[in-house]
């Protein structure tokens, strides 16, 4: 018999720890696969209103700015107060910001609105929030596993929603479509409802220790501050293909269905990568599996600046991408809660994933701008190249050991 540690009784049936991944996953899906689509409405929207790309860019860029902001706040908020009023409150946030960049007939209205609004919607329903709560469900022999699992559910909001988005625009034109995809972050406000409130980890003790100690406590271990410079490479190749891949595969003379079809299959393909690198950080190195994602990246991008530009060899990038697209988050996550425990692991993830953002922001901003300039991106590319080789070395130097508190204070599972 579980008995829940935080009220001393046994949780509701339609809040076990099956319902909980459940209802994380389906956030995670949502709350990505939504975001992941907004690349293919870059050349719509900036032909239909007479923008530059670096218009569309920068709104996005300010999202992805926005959304590294939220997180740490959404974080706070989560460990003190429960996920779910954040998730619901993130939701509204989302489909207003979407609904109101739809409308937009100014670059002012169009970064408010699609960069500001939306931004810190995807912040309050984003992964720190939907993985905190999963991690928390299960014990650390299975807590690589299931985080693995949350991220390839967003993967999988990636195969679902671009394409599900490119036929919107085809069928609907690319206003209908944001209306409709404003209307999908609804179906987080029901999942929210069934993530319980918890302070604590099954198979960690009860911890007293304040977020302001946990924050100097981080701010303190080098490894922590390798991790959030490292995740910020992460976020400049992420948000620069996502937001600019479907319009580079279009200047090289192919249709615009070739660029969903590569969003979807980086989405497909990191289904099998976040997965299985849940599963590597659980038997071995977390850090050493980071290092090796990040030296594979530096060479997919440098094989697709080299080969020649075919179909083949958009589908065969995206698809090696894919395997190493989100693959890096169990694995950072898992990192956090294992150095750190699981108490404030929304804020400290949080935090991490700030530094992605920033990230984000330049590798978005910088593509549009560069484009804008020079009329390619290549340059960007080879900057994310150079990014990457960084990064492997980075994360080789983190010191990843549960600190000594987390060691003294373990809980031994009965019988043992």
């Amino acid at each position: 018999m579980v008995i829940n540690k935080n009220n001393g009784s046994l949780p509701p049936l339609w809040r076990t720890p099956f319902i909980v991944i459940v209802a994380g996953c389906l956030i995670a899906m949502v709350g990505f696969g939504v975001r992941s689509s907004f690349g293919l409405f870059m050349d719509p929207m900036t032909l239909a209103n007479g923008w530059g790309r670096e218009t569309f860019a920068l709104a996005m860029a300010i999202q992805n700015l926005l959304w590294g902001i939220g997180v740490p706040l959404a974080g706070a908020i989560a460990d003190r107060r429960g996920a779910a009023p954040v998730l619901i409150a993130g939701a509204l946030c989302y489909a207003l910001g979407i609904y109101g960049m739809a409308g937009a007939d100014s670059s002012m209205a169009l970064h408010l609105f699609g960069g500001v609004l939306t931004g810190l919607g995807v912040a309050f329903t984003g992964f720190a929030i939907a993985l905190s709560a999963i991690a928390k469900v299960v014990g650390p022999d299975k807590r690589s596993l299931a985080l693995g699992l949350g991220t390839a559910a967003g993967s999988l909001g990636q195969v679902v929603f671009s394409p599900l988005a490119q036929g919107f625009i085809g069928h609907f034109g690319w206003f209908s479509a944001l209306l409709i995809m404003a209307s999908f972050t609804a179906l987080i406000i029901p999942a929210a409802l069934l993530i319980p409130r918890m302070t604590s980890a099954k198979g960690e003790a009860e911890s007293d220790q304040t977020l302001a100690e946990a924050l100097r406590e981080a701010v303190a271990h080098r490894g922590y501050l390798l991790l959030t410079l490292g995740f910020f490479v992460c976020g400049f190749h992420v948000a620069f293909i996502t937001v600019h891949f479907p319009s580079y595969v279009k200047d090289l003379g192919m249709a615009a269905s070739v660029g969903a079809t590569s969003l979807a299959l980086i989405g497909f393909f990191n289904i099998f990568g976040s997965f299985g690198s849940g599963a590597v950080g659980q038997r071995w190195s977390k850090k050493v599996g980071l290092s090796w994602i990040y030296l594979l990246r530096a060479v997919a991008i440098s094989a697709l600046m080299l080969a020649p530009k075919t179909e083949l060899t958009i589908y065969l990038f995206a698809a090696s991408m894919g395997i190493l697209w989100l693959s890096t988050v169990p694995l950072t996550t898992g990192i956090v809660g294992q150095i750190f425990g699981m108490r404030y692991l929304s804020t400290l993830f949080g935090i991490v994933f700030l530094s992605h953002q920033l990230g984000s922001f330049l590798g978005v901003w910088l593509g549009g701008y560069l484009f804008d300039t020079y009329g390619t991106y290549d340059a960007v590319w080879w900057v994310g190249v150079i990014l990457a080789l960084v990064a492997a070395l980075i994360h080789m130097l983190i010191d990843e050991l549960p600190l000594p508190r987390l060691l003294a204070s373990a809980v031994v599972p009965e019988g043992r």
